[in-house]
């Protein structure tokens, strides 16, 4: 489980290079289709090549809370092997050591968290309880994400799921 973690960490840290770097080429994202809630992006070329579902909540909560781009992806890295990775992007930092959970119905999925700079993230440590997400998320209607920034404000973010398995279907479709 600890080479896992490991791994994730090293993914999440190319992520947000990726992006960073794609930020600064000017390289912007290109919108694949939308599905009612849920948009499906690309970005890159070759090895370097990333796809991505991603949807904003519906409601944040608390609501008098300054946060950044709240946003639910799910990621596609064909050049390395990646496929259907889910994470959350908070708008904050989290606090150092804190889990995430995200629900959908009765089930509840746990997410590590990783800072960087000014944003945090969350991801999932074994890809086998990606799957289990992501299934879930085909059969729910809703999903809510809590999670604590680092100045230990709880926060719940609740998710449309319409869309999701169109929006899952393009991104297989069109990031082999």
């Amino acid at each position: 489980m600890r080479a896992s973690w490991v791994a994730k960490a090293l993914l999440c840290g190319s992520l947000l290079l990726f992006i960073g770097v794609a930020r600064a080429a000017d390289n912007k994202p290109e919108l694949l289709d939308s599905f009612r809630d849920w948009h499906v992006y690309q970005t890159g070329t070759g090895p370097d090549r990333l796809c991505y579902a991603l949807s904003q909540p519906k409601e944040l909560t608390p609501k008098n809370v300054t946060r950044g781009s709240v946003y639910f992806l799910i990621s596609t890295w064909p050049g390395r092997k990646v496929r259907n990775e889910p994470s959350v992007v908070p708008g904050y930092q989290y606090k150092d050591g804190a889990k995430t959970e995200v629900q959908i119905g009765m089930d509840k999925f746990t997410f590590f968290t990783k800072n960087d700079g000014a944003t945090g993230g969350a991801w999932m440590e074994n890809p086998a309880d990606e799957r289990k997400l992501i299934e879930a998320m085909k059969k729910g209607s809703a999903m809510s994400i809590s999670g604590t920034s680092t100045r230990g404000t709880a926060t719940k973010d609740n998710y449309s799921l319409a869309g999701i398995s169109a929006a899952l279907d393009k991104l297989d479709q069109g990031c082999k």
